[in-house]
Parts: structure tokens; C-alpha cells; sequence
């Protein structure tokens, strides 16, 4: 590690990533507490067949009890036969690839550290700006509706809205049904949040984890979950952890072929009452490989509260949380550095 360094000292787009250095310079080092393991134990994680959730027989609902218990346990599964092509799957990737490899003049015609911009560029979490500094580069994009939004997205490379536009439209169509499978496991039924969700928002988020000299002294991303009711994510490698919170320790996502992960978000954790919780997970780094993740994140509208599910308070399970929409998110993101503070979900914690 290289001392002297003050993150101010690379603006926006001269980051460490962005200009590949060999070191690693003293702001992109977490505290010795909080450093990951090169050698994580792998998470034990349920991986559930979605053939069974399309049956009209016995085993739809026990794929329902499945996602419910998963949901329960970790707040996370992988998902096998989830109906989207292995060919869409890799051209999204592929894409994704291609954008990052473009030349930093180009993406930085994207940059910017406004959290409610619908289409931007940056690198760590907000440049020049937080204390420390997170080994990745990331576009995100609004993706629903997709004829709204695509003409916005970059135009580089070519094939880019083609490939990333065919793989939001698939992940939509697979987010909002793995949304009934939770709201029926949760007692409430299938349709309780369908027209909601149907009118929701949809956020693509394109993360990039290049080599990193010492991945044992930084992260690509700290510790936080999702302000989404669901993100599935999409990945070329493995590098995701989460917390297993029935003993404090981070854990590593096995690589499997053609699955996806589901992470429950902070919204499905306030509809539930806390019987879901979401998953707290972080992105680790490797030293010779770049790893591309795509996050599909999905919510209710920018200015649609969620709320508890009247349904799951009683005397026994009082409210535990207040309202919030993902609009209330952004503008908690834009006043605050989500690595030193609180997450989202604990703003919305009522205290008795």
C-alpha cells in the first residue's frame, strides 16, 4: 500500500481503476476488521428450480414454501430453469464487457455523481467524495419502460441496447413472477403487490471489478442490502458474499453455471414485517481476473410508498417499520456515505 494519497487527489474518471495501478493507494484500504478473507468459506445456499413454481400441481406450492424459507433463512437463493436463455444471458454479459473496455473519454460522457440521474457513470461509490474508496466502475440505467428508456442509454458499443435491452425485458418478466412466489409464501397471495409491481421501477446496475493488486485490503463494494423489493443479479464469475446472520460471517456465493441470484431487498423486508429480511452482502475483488455483475433491481414506482402488509401485524408482530419509497432512498444516498453510516433499511426500524 502507497501512503500519501488523499482520494481527492484522481477527480472523476482518474481513479486507481480507471488507470490500472499497480498499487494500491491508502484510500482504498477498509479497516484491518473489515478486510475479506482470501479464503472464504463457501455459503451454503438453497438453489431452487423454477420448473416447479410453473406446474399447476403439488409442487408449485412447494417451490412457494421453498422461496419462502430461503427468503426466511438467508434473504437470498439461486435460481436453475428460469426461462431466460443461456444466449441472452451471455450477450447481456457480453455487453457489459464491451462498455467497460470502451475508452475512458467515452463512458465519461456518462459521469455523474447525481444519484438521481437515470443514466450514469462513475467509479466507487460517489468520486472524489467518499472517505474511502471501492474498487469498481458502474452505469446504471433506468430500463422500465424499456421504449422510454433505451434511447438514453449509451450508444456505444453498438450492440449495446439490442443485447442489454432483450436481457431487462426477460429479468422483468422473471422479477415480477418470482414476486408473486414471495407474496403467496408470505399468506397474502400471488396478486397482492402484481399491479403495483407491474407499474414499477426497474434499474439496471452494470458493475465492473477490475484486478486488483492487494484484494485482501479493499472491497469492490462494502456491506449493504438492496433498497429494492428484489434484485436478481446476473455475473460472470464469482466475488459475491453474503452475511449469514446466525453467526456474523461473511460467506462466498458458489459459482454455478446459467443460475442467478436473488437477493431480497429492504422493501420486501418492511412488507413482511421483518419475517424476510434483506440480505446484507458486499463484492470482494481478485487480483488477475475482472468480474462484470448486472443487477436487475425492481420496486414499486419512484414515488409509490411501501408499506407493511396489514395482513402481518397483530399483537404478537406490532408494525416494526415505517413507509418509504425508492425516491425516499436516493435522496438518503445523495446525503450520505453509505459505507460509514447506517443502511437504508435501519431509517425505517420503529423503535417502541
Amino acid at each position: 500500500m502507497e501512503g500519501g494519497e488523499s482520494s481527492s487527489s484522481f477527480p472523476m474518471g482518474e481513479s486507481a481503476q480507471e488507470r490500472g495501478l499497480s498499487h494500491v493507494p491508502e484510500y482504498y484500504a477498509i479497516p484491518t476488521s473489515h478486510r475479506p478473507s482470501l479464503n472464504p468459506e463457501t455459503a451454503d445456499v438453497p438453489v431452487i428450480d423454477l420448473v416447479g413454481f410453473r406446474d399447476s400441481s403439488s409442487r408449485r406450492s412447494v417451490t412457494v414454501n421453498d422461496i419462502g424459507n430461503a427468503c426466511r433463512r438467508y434473504g437470498f437463493f439461486q435460481i436453475v430453469n428460469h426461462g431466460i436463455d443461456q444466449f441472452v444471458l451471455d450477450g447481456a454479459l457480453s455487453s457489459a464487457f464491451d462498455f467497460f473496455s470502451l475508452p475512458t473519454e467515452e463512458k465519461s460522457k456518462l459521469m455523474s455523481n447525481d444519484v438521481h440521474n437515470p443514466v450514469r457513470y462513475a467509479t466507487s461509490l460517489k468520486d472524489g467524495v467518499d472517505k474511502i474508496q471501492f474498487s469498481r466502475a458502474f452505469l446504471k440505467h433506468y430500463a422500465y419502460p424499456l421504449e422510454d428508456w433505451v434511447k438514453s442509454w449509451p450508444e456505444n458499443p453498438p450492440a449495446y441496447r439490442e443485447h442489454m435491452g432483450r436481457y431487462a425485458a426477460e429479468v422483468r418478466k422473471l422479477a415480477l413472477e418470482i414476486m408473486e412466489a414471495i407474496t403467496e409464501s408470505l399468506g397474502i397471495g400471488a396478486k397482492y403487490l402484481s399491479n403495483k409491481m407491474e407499474k414499477g421501477m426497474q434499474v439496471m446496475a452494470l458493475n465492473c471489478y477490475p484486478p486488483f493488486p492487494q484484494p485482501g485490503l479493499a472491497l469492490g463494494v462494502p456491506p449493504h442490502s438492496d433498497h429494492s423489493c428484489l434484485t436478481i443479479l446476473l455475473q460472470s464469475t464469482t466475488g459475491l458474499e453474503i452475511l449469514d446472520t446466525e453467526d456474523g460471517k461473511w460467506r462466498a456465493v458458489p459459482e454455478l453455471k446459467g443460475t442467478l441470484q436473488v437477493l431480497v431487498g429492504d422493501h420486501v423486508e418492511v412488507l413482511s414485517n421483518g419475517r424476510y429480511k434483506s440480505v446484507v452482502h458486499r463484492a470482494t475483488l481478485h487480483k488477475e481476473r475482472t468480474r462484470i455483475s448486472i443487477a436487475s433491481l425492481h420496486s414499486l414506482g419512484m414515488d409509490e410508498k411501501m408499506e407493511t402488509a396489514k395482513e402481518l401485524v397483530d399483537e404478537e408482530h406490532p408494525k416494526g417499520y415505517k413507509e418509504s419509497s425508492f425516491r425516499d432512498f436516493l435522496n438518503l444516498l445523495a446525503k450520505n456515505d453509505i459505507a460509514e453510516g447506517k443502511g437504508f433499511i435501519e431509517t425505517l426500524k420503529i423503535q417502541y
